[in-house]
């Protein structure tokens, strides 16, 4: 799973592969400059404070030179090509003490020093020298040349780090950049695909659980590019700039300190084993989480009346145990394995380098100068910051990954790309020809279903619950396609015309209309650019909606909240209506659109109606059977079958399933059906 998610999110970030790439040659150069750092001390070390001890010779006044006791000399470094060098001394240290030996040693090695004579011990040999103890006046005389170059090599130092520090903005900035222009991407396409998805695929999935993938999940995926990946991208890099620096410094220490690498990489491989299964669990419970706060807030009415609240708290605290549990499990692995347990390796890095090396370094004739030690622990100790960071992120790398497959799973759902441009406006004949349909396999619930509708006629469907109604709808929006028959618009099959160019010329006003968040006019329009605001104007004119919503302070301006709640339902309706208006449609379908509305608003609202089917071909889902009398063709459906078909008048003459229903709606005693 992992390694498919890997290679898409790295196609994600190769999108804006530029400025990674100049992001992460400011890193290059940064890290180079900070990590120049040890190896300045190194000097320091080696070169200007024990360098003391090189070979020093007589020569004459000037530059870099010492006098003592009234001789000058000079140290062996300091001398040109074709200066002349006089006798050789040394300087030495033997404790805390400094002696002068006006010869040359054979050798070096572990010193004693008793009364004015200078021992030099190594491998049973053994020499003495005449010695003469250097006070603390003259040793400065002895440092004196090397001021200038450490104050230098410190002015260096600072300055390679507000270098660094430079490069280390510009850097961290095209990353985190890149990083949220890659998940700025990402969410579009995820609520791109969401518009793409096939309708069934959110019947199948609650509105909560699509959300939490793109928000919570996406979020998460946030984190990996913006912290996690821009952590392992300079983690890579310093450790790489601190393994060369390494191997610069002395390749056998270099090889023993490689040995972290496996070290971290077996670490990765048992951490995210058993973080990923929990990780799993703890998105899949926020999603759920989200589904069922979003089903709580939409039905709150619901619960209160049927004094549900204690029973949903508890289904909600299920839900919310099972999560602490799986991030308390996830927690612990965390701790066992964060930093600590890095620390724990670096203290023992410490104490095995110093033991096996650090007691040599610091005697005389040692296999490393102390300036080495002092640059290689100094490095172990950069070493493990990088090796922390990692760490510290491997929780957020494998919540990212598990986010990430989520929404791949999201994103790679069967959909249909939105098709550009524009379809001629149809006439409006619609034929049924022997249709048959089933939500799931074999299982019809349309069957052999044939019926013509003509340009401008009005056909009601009508029937119990469950009979097939919405069915045609769907089918006719194209929301699902038939298995068996055809269905035509103008004598074009309607699976052979682009489903968003199919509906341009359609439009549907529901049982309970749906308005969004914006005001009363942009709910008409739905920022359509082709729809002006006089043609929303006239719309809501037309269809009586003025008298409506006159009263309100803003009038067509005024603001509309999520589903229009702070309108009434024949406010909503009317605003339906006129969007309907406003988009021109050849066929028209409205989902027993008068049934939530009082008597007087049904009189306002059935005089709309009169007005938007005019000239379309109209498609009516009823129950209250009065609103459909002037239909031109009444359809009655029956377990997914026409079983009677004609207008009012013809199917009361019937005295069938039609003439049952009107007759009990009507409350009047029902005659034996023919």
């Amino acid at each position: 799973m992992n390694r498919h998610v890997g290679k898409r999110l790295v196609k994600y970030a190769l999108g804006f592969k530029k400025s990674i790439i100049i992001a992460l040659l400011l890193l290059t150069v940064a890290v180079t400059a900070e990590l120049s750092g040890p190896f300045i001390a190194k000097r320091m070390i080696d070169v200007h404070i024990l360098g003391v001890e090189y070979p020093w010779y007589e020569s004459e006044e000037g530059e870099d030179a010492v006098r003592y006791e009234g001789e000058w000399y000079k140290r062996s470094d300091h001398f040109k090509e074709n200066e002349v060098k006089g006798e050789e001394v040394r300087v030495l240290q033997v404790g805390r003490e400094y002696y002068f030996i006006d010869e040359p040693i054979a050798f070096d090695g572990e010193r004693v020093i008793e009364e004015d004579t200078l021992t030099i011990q190594k491998d049973g040999e053994q020499r003495s020298y005449e010695a003469s103890e250097i006070s603390n006046e003259q040793l400065l005389a002895f440092y004196q040349p090397q001021v200038e170059p450490m104050i230098w090599l410190i002015a260096l130092y600072f300055g390679l780090l507000v270098f660094a520090s430079f490069f280390e903005y510009g850097q961290g900035l095209l990353l985190q950049t890149s990083a949220n222009r890659i998940i700025q991407k990402m969410r579009t396409d995820v609520y791109a695909q969401i518009q793409r998805l096939h309708i069934n695929y959110f019947d199948n999935l609650p509105a909560g659980k699509v959300v939490a993938r793109i928000t919570n999940d996406t979020e998460a995926i946030r984190e990996l590019y913006v912290t996690v990946l821009a952590t392992f991208f300079t983690s890579i890099f310093y450790m790489t700039g601190i393994f060369i620096a390494l191997f610069l410094l002395d390749v056998k220490l270099a090889f023993i300190t490689l040995t972290i690498v496996p070290l971290l990489f077996v670490w990765i491989i048992v951490y995210r084993k058993y973080a990923s299964k929990f990780n799993k669990v703890i998105r899949t419970r926020v999603s759920d989480i989200n589904a069922m706060i979003n089903e709580s807030i939409q039905g709150m009415s619901i619960i209160r009346a049927f004094k549900r609240q204690q029973m949903t708290e508890q289904e909600f605290e299920e839900l919310n145990d099972s999560h602490f549990t799986y991030q308390n499990k996830l927690l612990n692995l965390n701790s066992l394995m964060s930093h600590n347990l890095v620390n724990i390796l670096r203290n023992i890095s410490f104490v095995a380098l110093i033991w096996y090396f650090g007691g040599a370094s610091l005697t005389t004739g040692t296999m490393i100068s102390l300036g080495v030690l002092y640059a290689f622990v100094d490095y172990l100790n950069r070493l493990f910051q990088p090796v922390t960071n990692m760490v510290n992120q491997l929780a957020n790398l494998e919540q990212a990954l598990v986010a990430a497959d989520r929404v791949f799973e999201l994103l790679d759902e069967e959909g249909e790309d939105v098709a550009d441009g524009s379809f001629p406006r149809y006439d409006g004949n619609v034929t049924f020809d022997d249709v048959s349909f089933a939500y799931k396999e074999e299982e019809y619930v349309l069957k052999n279903l044939s019926f013509e509708a003509k340009k401008g006629q009005t056909i009601a469907l009508v029937g119990h619950t469950g009979s097939g109604k919405s069915s045609i709808m769907n089918l006719l929006f194209r929301f699902y396609d038939n298995q068996k028959g055809k269905i035509s618009i103008d004598g074009e099959n309607i699976q052979d015309i682009p489903k968003q160019q199919l509906r341009q010329h359609m439009a549907i006003v529901l049982q309970d209309p749906f308005l969004f968040t914006g005001t009363i006019a942009s709910n008409v329009s739905l920022d359509d650019p082709a729809i002006s605001r006089e043609k929303v104007e006239k719309a809501l004119k037309d269809v009586g909606a003025e008298q409506l919503l006159r009263s309100l302070p803003n009038g067509f301006d005024e603001p509309v909240i999520e589903k229009g709640s702070t309108l009434s339902s024949g406010q909503r309706q009317l605003i339906s209506f006129a969007r309907a208006l406003a988009f021109d449609p050849a066929v028209l379908i409205l989902d027993e659109a008068t049934s939530n509305v009082d008597t007087e608003t049904e009189m306002i609202i059935q005089n709309a109606l009169d007005i938007l089917k005019k000239g379309r071909t109209t498609f009516i889902i009823a129950h209250r059977l009065s609103t459909i009398r002037e239909a031109d063709q009444i359809l009655v459906l029956h377990q997914g079958e026409i079983v009677e078909r004609g207008d009012h008048d013809q199917l009361m003459q019937q005295k069938g399933r039609y003439f049952q229903m009107y007759q009990l709606q009507q409350g009047k005693k029902v005659e034996q059906a023919v």
